[in-house]
């Protein structure tokens, strides 16, 4: 399946977009305030050790000072790992003075008051394999659950590796499938990149950076692009140099695909993908039979229904709804990408009586999925004939990088209607008559309130300015959402 993958470029932030025919597939964002510091390296400096927490505070050039547990010392996991599960931690005060300089990894990004976390078990992604240049062991990924595939990537690993490698990997779960020379360059580009962060310690002061990690345009080179890739669209100058200058060194595969993009038309226009974004916020997906999706995403898991909709098709009723969850088993696979749902997802697909029409919308189902990188697993239909599956969280949803709760309904999801908001504020005035003896009451409410009080509700209006003696008047403000609302006494 060949894709092209666009990138757009701003000041505040970069957006990708992996497209297939045409159609978005996925999206990727991230905006300058939101860069974090994990997996950044730091040639920093010991402040302060605390025998009695058994933590330092290392000063790594950021606002605060970072904290560093005995645990995330690479000597006591050294002892752990060569001992028994009872091997003595050696203490902190034995390991770290104040003034050391030590080589540390960000494992945690700073949290309001906290600065962030760090540990000395350096680890470099690459896109197949992770480099652990202390430790010198070949693990494989835990995803990768085929005993015999773990075997034969162990052994491959072993015969790809140079005789004095003092240094390990870990075995990705991309890396499933992957060719030896895909694996050597995966090699070959981490032993420069741990080379190159070598040298940088050597010249710079502590504290200072020596590694940051890759940005997004970057990570699209290592992690993305793959033979399938048709071309590679940028539509900054200087990121496209960029991009050309590290493909060079580290991924010379992908460099005839990087092209600069000098068009009229915004890059993203070109394929609608801003249209696609405000579609990836919606909870409805419309399908083109006239079927369609509703998805709500909650904090512990994400739920996708199946309805018909307006499709009456199909010779008959089982028909329909055969092909209806046929063409939402596609279009599931791609909102699950595109908006990079994650964790716990319950697919609720119109209920079928034929066996058969549930083992073809499974395989449809298993087809369209098979195109994303993301680990997952899915069951049978269960008992009460929905579909549940797994999706491992990588980041952020396009939803919660986008969105904020709703001021207007405290995340509710719904708002209280116009007629509600007004008898609350008749039982409002009514309080308000028996505690104050003002001149006037003045409701400051939004549009739809306001014209409700002079249409349905004015003689209500009118009774309650009749019992409790005094004049009420109305007033509108734009601004409001509309269970905005102010009671103001004159």
């Amino acid at each position: 399946m060949n894709e092209d993958i666009l990138i757009n470029v701003t000041p505040f932030e970069t957006r990708v977009a992996l497209t297939s025919q045409g159609v978005v597939q996925e999206l990727h964002i991230e905006r300058s305030i939101q860069r974090g510091f994990v997996g950044n390296l730091y040639l920093g400096r010991v402040a302060r050790v605390l025998p009695g927490m058994q933590s330092a505070f290392v000063d790594i050039g950021l606002e605060r000072a970072a904290f560093i547990h005995v645990a995330d010392l690479r000597q006591n996991r050294h002892a752990r790992s060569s001992g028994s599960e009872h091997t003595p931690q050696i203490p902190i005060e034995k390991l770290l003075f104040e003034g050391q300089p030590l080589l540390v990894q960000v494992i945690k990004d700073p949290i309001g008051t906290k600065g962030a976390r760090l540990s000395t078990h350096i680890s470099i992604a690459g896109r197949m394999l992770v480099y652990l240049p202390h430790e010198p062991h070949i693990g494989v990924s835990q995803r990768i659950d085929n005993e015999s595939e773990r075997n034969a990537l162990k052994e491959r690993m072993l015969a790809l590796l140079p005789e004095d490698e003092a240094g390990g990997f870990i075995v990705r779960t991309q890396a499933e499938g992957a060719s030896d020379t895909e694996l050597a360059a995966d090699i070959q580009y981490l032993h420069m990149l741990w080379g190159n962060i070598q040298t940088r310690i050597r010249q710079v002061p502590a504290p200072s950076v020596v590694y940051t990690e890759l940005t997004l345009a970057q990570r699209v080179l290592r992690d993305m692009a793959s033979p399938d890739t048709s071309s590679i669209t940028v539509d900054s100058r200087t990121v496209t140099q960029e991009l050309l200058d590290w493909a060079q060194r580290y991924t010379p595969s992908v460099v005839e695909r990087i092209h600069h993009y000098s068009g009229n038309r915004p890059l993203f226009d070109t394929a609608n993908v801003d249209e696609e974004i405000a579609h990836a916020l919606s909870r409805r997906v419309n399908l083109k039979s006239g079927g369609y999706l509703i998805i709500d995403q909650t904090e512990a898991l994400t739920t996708v229904d199946v309805n018909t909709g307006g499709y009456v098709g199909g010779r008959n009723f089982d028909d329909t709804i055969f092909k209806t969850n046929l063409e939402a088993a596609v279009a599931i696979a791609r909102q699950l990408r595109l908006r990079n749902l994650g964790g716990i997802i319950v697919l609720d697909f119109i209920d079928m009586d034929d066996p058969r029409h549930q083992e073809s919308v499974l395989a449809e189902l298993h087809k369209a999925l098979a195109h994303d990188r993301t680990r997952m697993t899915v069951s049978g239909f269960s008992q009460l004939g929905l579909v549940e599956m797994t999706r491992k969280r990588t980041r952020d949803s396009l939803a919660h990088q986008l969105c904020e709760p709703c001021p207007t309904c405290q995340s509710r999801g719904s708002v209280r209607t116009a007629r509600t908001l007004c008898y609350e504020i008749l039982r409002e005035i009514l309080r308000e008559a028996r505690q104050f003896d003002p001149k006037e009451f003045r409701i400051v409410a939004a549009q739809s309130v306001i014209d409700l009080f002079l249409e349905e509700e004015s003689q209500h209006l009118a009774m309650l300015g009749d019992f409790v003696g005094k004049p009420i008047s109305l007033a509108v403000e734009v601004n409001y959402g509309q269970e905005q609302y102010d009671l103001v006494l004159l």
